[in-house]
């Protein structure tokens, strides 16, 4: 450049030099010139020049990203995912400011050219926990939504808070005029029982005095549940469109916003009394030993954690002995039966343990141990039973604590089932409860085949509520008894049978599986499961008309809820 410069003002001071000297000549013209020699040119050394230096351009400073950046939620993002988004943006202050609907990012429920799925908002159609009823159709409800009552909706009203509502206009349009009966969320569970009405529920707002309801055979409350036509999902987006240089310092990820996440979920599956002797133990050996489960196997398949209370001892030479038998054992072999539905906690408060000698309970005690499996409500001394069993699992802290009001009991250096000290049991709930732990306790009370609790049964019980315990299960009941929720606790005062030979009446055949879902901390959900017992060990799921009386899963959970004593 410097060079091209010197020749431009080289060339330049030449010319006009030649224009200087065509001017003299063409003044001098105007006199008569004197003859004389042309003189011979004398050349005239030209100066050198310095060269002038080029400037080096400073190119222009980057602008700096204006902020604070203002951030805000579209109408139809639920109020509480809402909140979320907006703590997140309040903790940085530096880049982010809270904005209202002119904000240049957005969370919303409306795609578009440049936006980013952050999550999906999954809703439940709910019912007060003490409904008969288990399912309806998409259709049906998508048909109330618009304003015609389907189904069950034709004679339950639809309830639902204004913010529900407002989510899921985005999927399926404003609802009709008197489709939808809106309800403050502190209000919803109370005017569903009222109203006897059925709602709308956001998965996480869920709690276990809620029942949810299938759709199209979807249930939210199982894992695995493939929930793509689930129809009640909404999804939620990041609009950042207006200032795609500032995603980066965003701390939202692809499930940020997603109020069902399976990996915060933990499955727990409870059951009834277990004795693998007698006619059960004879059918499992004519007929193989996983056969009593053949039925009910995918009760347990989504499960983290299978409840067994099982009330008798291994022994490898056992042989099933008669119905007039009352002193127990189980052959080995059987053990397959509890691995076949996936069972990895043992309750030991059973009475039955110690019927072939102690040395059994610890015999049975290594076979968990060698399959990874845990126990509770007894072990090899009286101070291991009544320890609690504690698990953490996908952020859930879950324990396990259990024992027996009648006997035999394990001792200082023999195994058996724990003694029960309710004091002792309920101070240990109590601190279980402060450690941020969920408490699941276990009584195998004195029996009573009876659908309903003795009042001794249900203070003990209740005690163990008022200490913190989410549920109470009474292990004892060889009959199915009822249920409430006290103090916040589900108390199922007995679940009855599970693999064992009592047929001798319809309370002794019927049974409950109860299914609980924990998410985020906190007891979600209780699912019933009913079964009828057939062939002296095998439990079949009850269905609504079943031929058999004793098997028709509406009139058993009608007259069990009739007998709830907080109805």
């Amino acid at each position: 450049m410097r060079e091209q410069l010197t020749h431009r003002w080289t060339t330049r001071r030449a010319w006009v030099a030649l224009i200087v000297g065509l001017g003299l000549i063409a003044l001098g013209g105007c006199a008569v010139p004197s003859p004389s020699p042309t003189p011979t040119p004398t050349r005239t050394p030209q100066p050198t020049l310095t060269p002038t230096l080029t400037p080096t351009l400073t190119p222009s400073p980057t602008p700096t990203p204006a902020f604070p950046v203002t951030v805000g939620c579209a109408p139809a993002v639920p109020d509480r995912t809402c909140a979320q988004f907006e703590a997140m943006i309040v903790a940085d202050s530096a880049h982010f400011v809270w904005g209202d609907l002119s904000a240049a990012i957005m969370l919303t429920s409306q795609t578009g050219p440049a936006v980013e799925q952050v999550g999906v908002w999954t809703v439940a159609i709910a019912a007060p926990f003490y409904t008969i009823e288990d399912d309806l159709s998409a259709a049906e409800l998508r048909a109330t939504w618009q304003g015609a009552a389907a189904g069950p909706f034709e004679i339950r009203p639809l309830l639902a808070t204004t913010d529900t509502v407002e989510a899921l206009v985005g999927l399926w349009g404003p609802p009709g005029e008197t489709a939808v009966q809106l309800v403050a969320a502190d209000r919803l569970l109370a005017e569903a029982e009222v109203r006897r009405g059925w709602a709308l529920v956001p998965f996480d707002a869920l709690t276990p005095q809620w029942k949810v309801l299938r759709v199209d055979g979807v249930s939210l409350v199982e894992k695995n549940a493939g929930l793509d036509a689930y129809p009640l999902q909404v999804p939620l987006y990041l609009d950042t469109q207006a200032r795609p240089e500032v995603r980066s310092l965003l701390p939202v990820a692809v499930e940020t916003f997603t109020n069902r996440d399976e990996s915060q979920m933990t499955l727990v599956v409870m059951t009834g009394v277990t004795a693998m002797t007698r006619a059960t133990g004879r059918l499992m050996d004519a007929k193989g030993v996983t056969y009593p489960a053949q039925d009910i196997l995918s009760w347990f398949e989504d499960a983290d954690f299978v409840h067994v209370s099982n009330e008798v001892s291994f022994r490898p030479d056992c042989v099933a002995e008669g119905s007039g038998s009352m002193s127990f054992c189980s052959h080995d072999s059987y053990i397959a039966l509890l691995e076949a539905i996936n069972a990895n906690i043992i309750e030991l408060t059973g009475n039955h343990l110690e019927d072939k000698g102690t040395e059994w309970v610890d015999y049975s005690l290594q076979m968990y141990r060698d399959r990874g499996w845990q126990w509770f409500g007894g072990g090899a001394n009286q101070a291991e039973g009544s320890r609690p069993l504690m698990l953490v699992h996908n952020g859930n802290q879950i324990a396990f604590i259990g024992c027996n009001t009648v006997g035999p009991f394990a001792s200082e250096d023999s195994g058996g089932a724990a003694r029960c000290d309710f004091p002792v049991l309920q101070q240990t709930i109590t601190e279980l409860r402060a450690q941020g732990y969920q408490p699941i306790a276990t009584v195998q009370y004195l029996e009573d085949y009876s659908y309903s609790p003795t009042p001794a049964q249900m203070a003990d019980f209740r005690a163990l509520a008022d200490a913190g315990a989410v549920m109470v299960q009474g292990s004892q009941a060889h009959q199915a008894q009822t249920m409430e929720f006290y103090n916040g606790a589900f108390v199922h005062y007995g679940l009855g049978n599970f693999f064992f030979d009592q047929m001798w009446s319809d309370g002794t055949r019927q049974e409950f599986v109860d299914r609980l879902t924990f998410y985020r901390g906190e007891l979600l959900s209780v699912d019933l499961r009913t079964a009828i017992l057939e062939e002296y060990g095998r439990p079949r799921p009850m269905t609504v008309g079943d031929p058999d009386p004793a098997g028709d899963r509406a009139e058993f959970l009608r007259m069990i809820f009739d007998l709830s004593p907080q109805r």
